[in-house]
């Protein structure tokens, strides 16, 4: 496997910041949906168990502007869903999003996490970031919410680094079981930022063949490794080691974004992919070399999928262990 060696691992800092918001908790899609507030509280016993977060540096997000959220969504779509949330909808009208009152503060929390946490890798002394945020992002398209997501939490920091922040190039990886097509739709014609998926296929939402490789000026700069039900390690590092490693030796980000989907483990309700514990770990520090060969070691990871409660809780512990 190809990684980092001991000199990258002594130039990292050994803190992570950390971001989180209780307003993410709020969002409630209703009894019985595997999209639930105890999703939080697993990932945030787990880090507290574990004394991870006595390592980490714990940062407040930043307030979310309507000129933010325009950076990756049509205002005619941030107007629509606000609107909905905020008149009491249960389920938005562009797609299977169940909301509730509070879900429009809590997507505008995790969108806030995502923007700070690539403010203080670039800016700031650390160089890696985690977000414990709800509702998931990646299937949220520029002008529609579904699959769970309102706001595509990925695709705002990565705008907001390329546009605000003065990073050139962009890759943002998804190992989430379901494809980020929302994350893909925003970027397909922008050959700043990089998009890496791999996923279970045939599977929701139906996208991510490995045609789909981006059009225009974004042309090359989306890569799909869609894979069958029951893949696990050896199919994903595959992807990983002899398609992505490979791409960022020509494309050379400057910063490094995970759309961090534990559904991909083993054992969760909503996929069927086999990956453990350790390599959620090995991914992480695969990506990390990644950071260090181009990006300055500078990594943000945002949660999006996994169900399994359990499985959630030790897959994200393993992967914040490896980010420190």
């Amino acid at each position: 496997m190809r990684g980092i060696d001991s000199r990258a691992r002594r130039r990292w800092h050994l803190r992570v910041n950390f971001f989180t918001d209780p307003s993410c908790r709020k969002h409630d899609a209703g009894p019985g949906h595997p999209e639930q507030p105890r999703r939080y509280d697993a990932v945030l016993a787990a880090l507290k168990d574990a004394d991870l977060l006595k390592k980490m540096h714990e940062l407040k997000p930043r307030d979310v502007t309507r000129d933010d959220l325009l950076l990756a969504h049509s205002a005619d779509y941030i107007a629509l869903a606000e609107r909905e949330i905020r008149a009491g909808a249960d389920l938005l009208s562009t797609g299977d999003t169940s909301v509730c009152a509070d879900s429009w503060e809590a997507a505008m929390a995790a969108a806030g996490c995502g923007l700070a946490a690539v403010e203080s890798v670039v800016k700031g002394r650390e160089r890696t970031a985690f977000c414990l945020v709800r509702p998931p992002g990646h299937h949220a398209t520029k002008d529609h919410g579904m699959g769970f997501c309102i706001v595509n939490n990925i695709a705002l920091a990565a705008r907001h680094a390329r546009r605000r922040l003065g990073i050139g190039r962009v890759l943002i990886v998804d190992w989430d079981v379901h494809h980020g097509n929302g994350t893909q739709d925003i970027f397909y014609d922008d050959g700043s930022v990089f998009f890496f998926s791999t996923h279970q296929s045939p599977w929701y939402p139906g996208t991510g063949a490995a045609t789909e490789t981006g059009e225009d000026e974004g042309k090359g700069a989306t890569l799909n490794c869609p894979l069958p039900a029951l893949s696990g390690r050896a199919e994903i590092f595959e992807c990983f080691e002899k398609r992505l490693m490979p791409a960022m030796d020509a494309f050379r980000p400057e910063l490094v974004l995970i759309s961090a989907g534990f559904d991909s483990r083993e054992g969760d309700p909503l996929g069927q992919f086999r990956l453990k514990d350790a390599d959620f770990a090995d991914l992480t520090r695969m990506v990390r070399g990644i950071a260090e060969k181009s990006a300055q070691g500078r990594v943000v990871s945002m949660l999006e999928g996994g169900y399994n409660l359990a499985g959630l809780a030790s897959a994200a512990k393993a992967h914040v262990e490896a980010l420190l």
